[in-house]
This record gives C-alpha cells, sequence and structure tokens, in this order.
C-alpha cells in the first residue's frame, strides 16, 4: 500500500502526469482518443501511455503497465473492458496513483448483482488503498484553463477548448460533453467540467464544495439524477449563496406515478421534487429544465456582469411588433420591465416620438434622420435609468441592419448592465449576427431563450434578497409532549390518535370524544352541546367525505342517532374489509377560510411542512409552501404570505383580517412535530383548520396520519 496523500479535488483538476491506459494512435479507440485530445489541447503535464502492446505512443514512450510508470501518477484514466476493470484499478492503487477516472460502464447503473458487487469492489479499493474516484460510467473532467481534455467524447474534436468562469457537474457523461460543445459553439467557456456517473466515490458535493471555493468558477451548472447526500448539497449550497455564485441545476425526476397520492394529501402536494425545490429555493439554487438554452446560458450572463442589481429589464427593438411581442412575453412569465425615470423620458422625446418614448423602446418613431446615431443614443438613454438592471434587444430588419446593430451593442454593453440580443430575421441578419459576434455580445436566434436568461436571472436576484436562513429557536414542547409521542401507535392513526399528536404540541383541536354505539354518540352530543358532527371511524378509510362517513350539522339526538348507524353502512359498502371502531362526536366549528398543514419525511431531505389552501380543494388548487421542518412562527409567515390565498388570509376587499399569526403558530408546532418523530414519521395532516377573524384564533377540524418503526427518542 503507498503512503502517497489522498489528492484534493483541486489536484485532480490540475494533474501533474496522467496516465492513460490502452493508449494507442487509433482515435476509433477509446484510449487512443483520449491521448489524442490531451495532445491536442495541450496538456502541459508528464503524459504516460499504458499498452503492452506498444513501445510509444504518439512520440511518447508507452509503459505496460501502470506499476512500470516512471515517477508518481495523479491522475489515471481508465476505458477498459469491465472484467480486467477491478484488477486495474487494484494495479493503481498498489502504484500510489492519486485518481482513477473510470469510463468503464458495467456497474451499479446495471442494477445487476454482479454489477453492484463490482462496484462494491472498487469502493473498498478506494478505502483500503486511498485513491480517488471518478466514476465508474462517467466521461471524464476538462479542465480549459489546465488544457486538460480527460475524456474520450468527439465533442473534443474543437480547435481549441475556451477558458471561461463556468464550472458544470453532471452525472451524465454524454449530456456534459453535449452542453459543453453547445456552449463552445455559442464562445462560452468553463473553468471546469466533471462527469461523475455512478459516483462510487467522488460525488457531486466534492466537485461543488471545490467550485464554490475556486476563484476562477463565477457561477456554477449542475445536472442532478440523485444526491448521494443532500444535506451536504444543502451546506454547499449555502456557502455558494455567501459567496454569490449562482447555482443553477437541471435535476430530472420532476414526475412520478403519485402512488401516495390516493391516501395522503400531504404526500400529494409535497412530493419528492416539491421537496428539492422547496429546498433548493430556501438556498438560493435556481432550477430550470432545459440544460443548454436555459442553464448554461443564463449562467453565462451571471458568470460576465456578476449579481444582479435589481431586476427592472429595458427593451428595445426596431420593430414595434418586435418590442409588443417582447413586452407581452416577459410580463406573461412574471417579469418586470423597467419603469423609466422622468429624466429618462425627457432625454428620449429629443430622440424619438411622443408615443415611444417609454419602456418598451420602439426605434421606428425616430425623429432624427440619423438611424445610427439614432439607435445608439435610445440605447444609451436606456440604460443609463436607473430602474433598467438588464436589457433585452430584439432586433429586426431595419436599414443599414449591420451599422444599427454596432451602434446598439456597443451602447449596451459600454453601460456595463447584462444584455442579451434576439435576432428575428434568418439570412438577412447574417452581417449582424457577425457584428454581435465581434463585438462579444450575447445573442440568441429565439425569443424563449432570452426569456429564459431572464427568468433565471430574475430568480437568482429575487433568491440575493430573501433573508439568510434562521434557526427555528427552542422547540414549543408542551408538557406531555414527549409521553404523546412514545404512546403513539405504528401505521395508520385514526383521527382521534392523530389528533392526540397534534394536541399534545399545543394546537388547538375540535372537542370531541369516541362513541361505540348510538347511544353512547347521543350522550357524547349532550355533553358538547348541539349542533355537532359525527365522523366514522376506520384505519382503512382515508377520506372520510368520499366513503359518506360524515354528517354535519346534527341538531338532535334522534339525528345523531341515525346518523352513527348510516356513517357505518356508508363505510362497509365503500369498503367491505373496513373495520369501525366507532364515531367520533365533536363540536361544529365555524370560521372565515379553510388551510391545510400538515409534515411527512421526504426520503432524502428528511422531515418537511406543509401549508396551503385547504380543505376538500387542497388538491385541486395545489396552491402550497413547502420548507425543511422545523421552522420558526417567523418563518411560517413567510409561508403564508408566498400563498395565493394570502390577500384572504389578510383580508381581500373590505373582510376583516384573519388569524395568520395563528395559522403561523400551528405551522410551526406542526413543523416540530414532525421533526421530532423524524425517522417513525410517514405522514401526518390537520386539514382543513378552520381560521377565524383577527385575535379569535384557528381549529383543526380533522386530521389524518401514518408513522412507523418503534417508540421516539424524543
Amino acid at each position: 500500500m503507498s503512503s502517497r496523500t489522498t489528492p484534493t479535488v483541486r489536484e485532480i483538476l490540475h494533474p501533474r502526469s496522467v496516465a492513460v491506459f490502452g493508449a494507442s494512435e487509433s482515435t476509433d479507440k477509446f484510449g487512443g482518443r483520449i491521448t489524442h485530445y490531451l495532445i491536442r489541447h495541450g496538456f502541459e503535464g508528464r503524459l504516460v501511455p499504458i499498452n503492452p502492446s506498444h513501445r510509444e505512443v504518439f512520440g511518447r514512450p508507452c509503459v505496460p503497465r501502470i506499476g512500470a510508470a516512471p515517477g508518481p501518477i495523479d491522475v489515471a484514466i481508465l476505458a477498459v473492458p469491465p472484467e480486467v476493470l477491478v484488477p486495474m484499478v487494484e494495479e493503481c492503487g498498489q502504484a500510489g496513483v492519486g485518481c482513477c477516472v473510470i469510463l468503464t460502464i458495467g456497474f451499479a447503473e446495471t442494477d445487476t448483482p454482479e454489477g453492484v458487487a463490482a462496484q462494491a469492489r472498487l469502493v473498498e479499493l478506494s478505502r483500503r488503498y486511498g485513491i480517488r474516484l471518478v466514476g465508474p460510467n462517467c466521461l471524464g473532467l476538462i479542465n480549459p484553463h489546465h488544457h486538460l481534455a480527460l475524456t474520450s467524447s468527439v465533442a473534443m474534436e474543437v480547435p481549441a477548448l475556451i477558458p471561461g468562469a463556468i464550472g458544470l457537474i453532471s452525472q451524465s457523461g454524454a449530456l456534459m460533453v453535449s452542453i459543453h460543445n453547445r456552449a463552445h459553439a455559442s464562445g462560452i467557456g468553463f473553468s471546469a467540467c466533471a462527469s461523475l456517473g455512478n459516483q462510487a466515490d467522488l460525488e457531486i458535493c466534492d466537485f461543488l464544495e471545490y467550485m464554490v471555493e475556486d476563484p476562477l468558477t463565477r457561477a456554477i451548472c449542475l445536472y442532478v439524477e440523485g444526491f448521494k447526500d443532500p444535506m451536504r448539497f444543502l451546506r454547499a449550497a449555502e456557502s455558494a449563496q455567501r459567496a454569490r455564485k449562482p447555482v443553477i441545476m437541471v435535476k430530472v425526476g420532476r414526475t412520478g406515478p403519485g402512488v401516495r397520492a390516493a391516501k395522503s394529501h400531504t404526500a400529494s402536494l409535497a412530493g419528492d421534487f416539491a421537496v428539492i425545490e422547496a429546498a433548493c429555493r430556501e438556498r438560493g439554487v435556481i432550477l430550470t429544465d432545459d440544460p443548454n438554452d436555459g442553464m448554461v446560458q443564463a449562467a453565462d450572463v451571471l458568470a460576465r456582469w456578476g449579481a444582479p442589481r435589481g431586476d427592472g429589464i429595458g427593451v428595445l427593438s426596431p420593430s414595434g411588433g418586435g418590442v409588443s411581442v417582447t413586452a407581452d412575453r416577459l410580463t406573461e412569465r412574471g417579469l418586470r420591465l423597467a419603469a423609466l425615470h422622468p429624466s429618462t423620458r425627457d432625454r428620449l422625446r429629443g430622440l424619438l416620438l411622443p408615443p415611444q418614448v417609454n419602456n418598451p423602446l420602439d426605434l421606428g418613431g425616430r425623429l432624427s434622420a440619423d438611424i445610427i446615431e439614432n439607435a445608439g443614443q435610445a440605447m444609451a438613454a436606456l440604460a443609463a435609468d436607473p430602474d433598467v438592471s438588464a436589457l433585452m434587444i430584439m432586433l429586426s430588419t431595419t436599414p443599414f441592419f449591420a451599422e444599427v446593430t454596432r451602434e446598439l451593442a456597443k451602447a449596451a454593453l459600454a453601460s456595463g448592465k447584462p444584455v442579451v440580443t434576439i435576432v428575428m430575421p434568418g439570412s438577412a441578419a447574417d452581417r449582424p449576427r457577425e457584428v454581435l459576434r465581434q463585438s462579444g455580445c450575447p445573442f440568441y436566434d429565439r425569443l424563449d431563450d432570452g426569456v429564459r436568461i431572464w427568468e433565471i436571472w430574475t430568480a437568482y436576484w429575487r433568491a440575493l434578497q430573501r433573508p439568510a436562513i434562521v434557526p427555528p429557536g427552542d422547540p414549543p414542547r408542551p408538557a406531555g409532549a414527549a409521553e404523546a409521542l412514545r404512546r403513539a401507535p405504528a401505521g395508520a392513526l385514526t383521527e382521534p390518535e392523530a389528533k392526540t399528536l397534534i394536541a399534545a404540541y399545543g394546537i388547538p383541536v375540535t372537542p370531541g370524544r369516541m362513541a361505540a354505539t348510538g347511544d353512547e354518540a347521543v350522550a357524547v352530543a349532550g355533553a358538547i352541546g348541539y349542533p355537532v358532527a359525527l365522523k366514522a371511524v376506520s384505519r382503512r378509510v382515508v377520506h372520510k367525505t368520499e366513503a359518506g362517513a360524515v354528517r354535519l350539522n346534527l341538531a338532535d339526538a334522534a339525528s345523531v342517532r341515525e346518523a352513527f348507524a348510516a356513517v357505518a353502512d356508508a363505510v362497509r359498502r365503500y369498503d367491505p374489509a373496513a373495520v369501525v371502531e366507532g364515531c367520533l362526536v365533536q363540536a361544529m366549528a365555524r370560521a372565515e377560510a379553510e388551510v391545510i398543514v400538515g409534515v411527512r419525511r421526504d426520503p432524502q431531505f428528511g422531515p418537511v411542512v406543509l401549508v396551503g389552501a385547504g380543505g376538500i380543494l387542497a388538491e385541486l388548487m395545489r396552491d402550497v409552501q413547502i420548507a425543511l421542518a422545523p421552522v420558526s412562527v417567523e418563518r411560517a409567515r413567510e409561508m403564508l404570505r408566498a400563498l395565493r390565498v394570502w390577500p384572504v388570509l389578510e383580508g381581500l376587499r373590505g373582510r376583516p383580517a384573519l388569524d395568520a399569526d395563528a395559522v403561523a403558530e400551528i405551522v410551526s408546532r406542526m413543523s416540530w412535530l414532525g421533526a421530532d418523530l423524524d425517522g417513525r414519521l410517514v405522514d401526518l395532516e390537520a386539514n382543513p383548520v378552520l381560521v377565524r377573524r383577527a385575535g379569535e384564533g384557528a381549529v383543526v377540524v380533522d386530521a389524518r396520519g401514518a408513522t412507523q418503526g418503534g417508540p421516539s427518542d424524543a
């Protein structure tokens, strides 16, 4: 075993020596292409070809095995058959190699016992020898600043790598090199690119943490299929936010079969991807669904111009139709057109006709006969406005097309504000495209590309405005809470059991008691006071209204007795296997609005809390906010203010304000209940929570849930 120090990610991306297994001069073979690209792109370190059938490759001495390599090897890259891969990695460990980049497939991604076992063997070798692994099932590493093209992809058939400020981390190798190639064609460069494949050893967070610290990286792009350590990812994202380095992510797995939806509103509304969205939103990670025209293009704008200083967008076009279409598209996507200052409009009055003296600017209404000079002056005036933080040029055909384009680009770039140009025409705009290319002004042929860039740019600006995540403080655990957790049964909870847990955390619930017979139900109703509600209790029936198991506004003993028999019969018809344990008789409660508050345990991020529009329309409206649990009361208030139904709680159109503070208290206490249940939690929801007028409180009317495992440690 070598005593070599385990290399850092920085050392792996800046190797002094690289060994290529299977090296040859044939670019039809993996090893040949890797060797060819390392030489083609000017790798300045020591290159060691390994092939027992060759004495030299491209004029470089070739050794038969890694143990015969002269001097230490920082990184070895292997694209060899899976049956010989593991022994070769062991030889690398014995030879003191720092890192193996493994392109070979046939491991855990196959989901076969043999593949899983082979990958486990690689991990064991990594631990034994202190050798780091990238992959398997990856396409390698690219570091343009270090002239390193450590990959077999034909995407490296370009004249030269473009050093840049964007870091790219991808679990998909083919996607990584495709993104790189598409960006290269647009003149966009990278600080480093890493394809991680199965993440047997080094994973997303290792490279993300490096890029957050790397001075050459100013924006980070991620393609993610799954996290090995979700909480570590969130910590790295927080570090990136503090460093004001935008992280833009494409996360696949957005959709799913919705298996849990039939059982739980909370599980349906706070599905796996919704939780990821919430966790990322709180930490400034911007999610997009387009790895090329969204993620990388937006990262290029953010890397070039830095963090946004506002969200106002200035739009200019030689065409009235162009500005109209652009303004509509931006506004429809929730983006804000800058409101021009009176001094800016005064300046524009000397250049444009009165109807055009506003944002967006239509250059067709110019006063000057000199269209070229007029265009530059109008752009300079627009760009100088204090509310304009970004510029969008919609180019349409115009006299002196190339010259006008040059003046617009010159004035826009001189402002120091981010600018994106959309080129509407086809071949008629070939010269303007070349002008933009020479000036270094980003341009695209589709309006959607520009709109998506500003969506991501604006989302990052909004993320920077959010306050830092504040720990929720001391949990509000009343006396008896720990005992209630300990006594909570495993499996599906009945409404009384769920309400017992909820009430133990100081959350108001409607008073009620179980009744085993109709006569007992009448006695309970008399003690509570009419009118009452009556609900059948069965562990197999979750949505009681759907099963006909609820009767409301029962005003006397006869109606209670009749309802008891009716709901029991309805449940048996709904589900013949259901066992009715009795009926819950509870006081009727009325209020001005209904919300849902729920907690569930996400398989990656642990307990999460949800609040949204409630009642039977919860899933139809899908108006929810989600956060990792626990949350403070203050954070719960922020969640409420983000709901579409917030105006109702605030007091819509002269209606009285409702008790949002009471709802925020319930959300916080429910989040602590979920956090304390932790591994035992499946899901728990209070729906509906009836919200009364300000100062009158809120109360849980119905609840359900499910737990697993043994007693809680809380």
